[in-house]
């Protein structure tokens, strides 16, 4: 068997672009327990004056995401904004189709805008493209963002809101290209209309930045032929195209779990080369920035919820994806947030989906506490430690076949320098699940940056949970795995870790 090695440059002209810190955000959904038992609980002995769980919130801020997408997901496609804003005891309850649930609209517009700013997070905006269109969209926004003056604006500040949320990211529509959506638009549908609320949407606002809908995941059988035809017509006042996929161990097969990214590598690039053929054939100037706006690991209650839909439909805050997150989970979200770094020249908005109880890295009780999943640990790595500017590190490593991809790395990398810092932090995934892997780093483009600490988040049950009562799976600092001979880093990673290496000057 051949030797495993893995070897990398650290040079400050490898610079791939720096990171924009919306990379780190995350998802809010009007679906099961994200809103109501999540983030808002009125009745739990932590929640505050307007009724948001202050444990949730830490936990949030300890993630520092900086943006949360809003309100959906499949459920804006049915979302009537006017319902969920004025006094609460007035707002009607709706039959919400998308998830076969009851939404009371308890929390609206204003209260997550209310519970943005606690988090320290912006606001990305979603509007109904499914049912709605652009005289709704338009009403949204003045009502948001309009000082005074007008019926939408001094409707909010009738509402006890006096200034504008001030929201300058929205999604026009979601995952339009599916046929389970609301709603469902051909390619030439939805650009039409997308098209059209843009330009209206910029008329009110030119500053706003514009996500457009992209293939749901790369297996839709319109892609990327819909990015092209969505971009070819709405090229002028697109920013960003989405993207969205998710993973899961549906065969029971670690190492085939954990060659997933490669696809998610190779979804980024034919996106980023649809986006520059349509540029070229515009003669433009712009490159369309990409917004990977939902991703995640997810398969664990699947049949569960379509039990719960099919059986108990219309339920209010019903337990819905909760997925409960084991050890090899967190190998998989370290793994996609390498390669969103890899690819922070075009990658410059991302969104975790979701961030409480659904799909999420924390999880709550009722009537009880939050606590961390696993895959809470490499999102909370990436988000202290990835700021700054990603690096090429030219990776070169010994590889391995699964049962459905070839010549995977068998260690997979990124490094970002904080030049404001000068701290250097290399994120890398050991994939071989029985052998040590030793990573050569040269340092010598980094004169006098030292080896400073190895955080490693490493199990010997790939199936390991974390609970309200125990947290097996934690993150720790690693010790005698490094050893630095002048410009050469030297370190060990354990079979199936994921490892936080860091470097200061």
């Amino acid at each position: 068997m051949d030797k495993k090695f893995a070897r990398i440059t650290l040079d400050q002209d490898f610079a791939v672009s720096r990171v924009d810190d919306r990379v780190y955000g995350s998802f809010i959904e009007h679906l099961g327990r994200a809103v109501y038992g999540g983030i808002w609980q009125p009745e739990h002995p932590s929640a505050d004056e307007e009724g948001f769980r202050k444990d949730v919130l830490e936990l949030v801020r300890e993630l520092n995401v900086p943006i949360v997408r809003y309100p959906g997901g499949n459920f804006v496609s049915n979302f009537y904004w006017e319902d969920s804003v004025g006094p609460r005891e007035l707002r009607p309850r709706r039959l919400e189709a998308a998830w076969r649930s009851t939404e009371p609209n308890w929390v609206g517009v204003n209260e997550f805008a209310a519970w943005a700013k606690k988090a320290n997070a912006q606001v990305m905006m979603a509007v109904n493209l499914g049912t709605r269109g652009i005289e709704a969209a338009c009403n949204l926004l003045e009502y948001c963002n309009h000082p005074s003056g007008t019926k939408w604006s001094d409707l909010r500040v009738a509402h006890g809101v006096k200034d504008p949320h001030n929201i300058k990211v929205w999604c026009l529509g979601n995952e339009m290209d599916g046929p389970w959506q609301t709603g469902h638009k051909t390619p030439e549908e939805y650009a039409r209309l997308a098209n059209e609320t843009a330009k209206a949407m910029k008329q009110i606002d030119p500053s706003l930045e514009l996500v457009f809908c992209g293939s749901s995941n790369m297996h839709m059988p319109t892609f990327p032929q819909w990015e092209a035809t969505v971009l070819e017509e709405a090229y002028d006042v697109a920013d960003f195209i989405s993207l969205h996929t998710y993973y899961g161990n549906y065969t029971n097969d670690t190492g085939d779990f954990l060659s997933m990214t490669l696809e998610m590598d190779q979804f980024i690039q034919t996106v980023a080369a649809t986006c520059d053929f349509v540029k070229a054939k515009r003669r433009g100037k712009k490159d369309i920035r990409l917004s990977f706006d939902e991703w995640n690991v997810w398969f664990h209650a699947n049949a569960a919820d379509d039990d719960t839909m099919k059986n108990r439909p219309w339920g209010i805050a019903p337990h819905l994806l909760e997925d409960h997150y084991d050890f090899e989970d967190a190998l998989v979200v370290g793994l996609m947030l390498i390669t969103l770094l890899k690819h922070a020249d075009r990658v410059k908005m991302a969104c975790l989906a979701q961030l409480v109880n659904v799909i999420a890295p924390i999880m709550t009780e009722e009537n009880g506490p939050a606590w961390r999943q696993t895959i809470f640990y490499p999102f909370l790595h990436a988000s202290r430690y990835g700021r700054g500017v990603a690096m090429n590190t030219a990776l070169r490593t010994s590889k391995h076949d699964t049962a459905h991809f070839t010549d995977v790395p068998d260690v997979d990398c990124v490094a970002v320098w904080n030049d404001e810092q000068e701290e250097i932090t290399v994120f890398a995934v050991n994939r071989d699940l029985k052998e040590d892997i030793v990573l050569e780093t040269d340092l010598r483009g980094f004169e006098g940056y030292r080896f400073a600490e190895h955080i490693v988040l490493e199990h010997n049950d790939f199936f390991a949970v974390n609970s309200a009562e125990a947290q097996p799976v934690q993150p720790k600092t690693a010790t005698d795995r490094d050893e630095q001979d002048g410009g050469l880093l030297q370190s060990r990673l354990a079979p199936a870790s994921w490892n936080v290496i860091r470097l200061k000057k």
